[in-house]
């Protein structure tokens, strides 16, 4: 086994950095709905996000083999310069949009990263386009997806209780959210946490330290502990807009968009595929508005971040290309 050399340790902390930066990112999505409207604290599902987050991280690694081993054709074509930049990529685009409130995709930002760099280091021709086809057809479909299930699921709740009272829908749907957010946060988890698992395992492959692409236990618990860090520091400016500004909420829709996005990670996770929980969680809200009356959706803010994401895998390319060059003076 080779020494572990320094920039191999720069990958792991950058790698375990993307997924702290992404527990608080991607984390206030996966909670908005809950926290918009009120059935449970800021504090406490920020909580009860940061422990749900750690154990649906350890559920399985089929996503972190996704990610490490269908965007490049062989791990012989990249080395840690290359995934270091990918990663500081990532995480250089991912604080801007945090930093602005916009609710842009983790996951985008990393296979962007990725891409950019190993094309600026190996050529177009070490990318697997067949791999990278598949994971953008991912996330590019499940929203969609999201969102006729969010629909579907709040038609059915406004047939089935629409007849009540506001005021008995909200006290018993806000316990429901309780249930919903719980299933959200696991979900966001198990699939979430997976990408840094897998890049930090393709680092390792391609550096010599394993022989085949098996997430070794301490790179899970190390991806999970650091997503879970990452949920407990939040992501107010994120709530908001997906809490309120795409359309505002009530416990009955919260919990309908909780249980949509819950279901398309949960199936996605199962099938190996990344997903966007940012996507996926916009998707299932701007279904649930719909349901209710179409105008009832910001639709200008759903431009607005529809924008975000089209321009997130480019420019996070165009940055991994930029750091990777950077790299080669050190």
């Amino acid at each position: 086994m080779p020494d572990i050399s320094i920039m191999m340790l720069l990958v792991i902390f950058f790698a375990l950095a993307f997924d702290f930066i992404n527990g608080f990112h991607d984390t206030a999505n996966a909670i908005a709905t809950t926290v918009s409207t009120r059935a449970i604290s800021p504090k406490v599902a920020i909580l009860l996000s940061a422990v749900l987050n750690f154990c649906g991280a350890l559920l399985s690694t089929g996503v972190a083999k996704t990610i490490g081993g269908d965007i490049v054709k062989s791990a012989s074509m990249v080395n840690a310069n290359v995934i270091l930049a990918a990663l500081i990529a990532a995480i250089i685009w991912n604080l801007l949009t945090w930093w602005y409130g916009i609710p842009s995709s983790s996951s985008h930002a990393l296979i962007g990263g990725l891409v950019g760099a190993v094309a600026a280091a190996s050529g177009f021709d070490a990318l697997n386009i067949k791999g990278i086809e598949t994971i953008v057809l991912s996330l590019v479909v499940s929203p969609i997806i999201a969102l006729i299930i969010g629909y579907l699921i709040m038609v059915i709740l406004l047939w089935l209780f629409g007849r009540f009272a506001p005021n008995v829908l909200n006290h018993g749907f806000k316990k429901l959210q309780l249930l919903s957010a719980a299933a959200m946060a696991f979900s966001h988890g198990s699939n979430d946490a997976q990408k840094a698992m897998g890049i930090i395992t393709l680092a390792l492959l391609s550096s010599g330290f394993i022989d085949t692409f098996n997430v070794p236990t301490w790179v899970k618990f190390a991806c999970a502990a650091s997503m879970a860090c990452g949920t407990a520091a939040g992501g107010k400016k994120i709530i908001k807009t997906m809490g309120t500004n795409i359309f505002r909420m009530v416990p009955m829709s919260g919990f309908a968009a909780d249980l949509s996005s819950s279901v398309i990670i949960s199936l996605a996770t199962f099938f190996h595929l990344p997903v966007s929980t940012t996507h996926v969680v916009s998707g299932s809200i701007m279904g649930v508005g719909s349901a209710k009356r179409v105008t009832a959706v910001r639709w200008t803010v759903a431009k607005n971040m529809l924008m975000a994401w089209v321009l997130t895998i480019p420019l996070s390319a165009v940055v991994g290309v930029l750091i990777y060059k950077a790299t080669l003076f050190f």
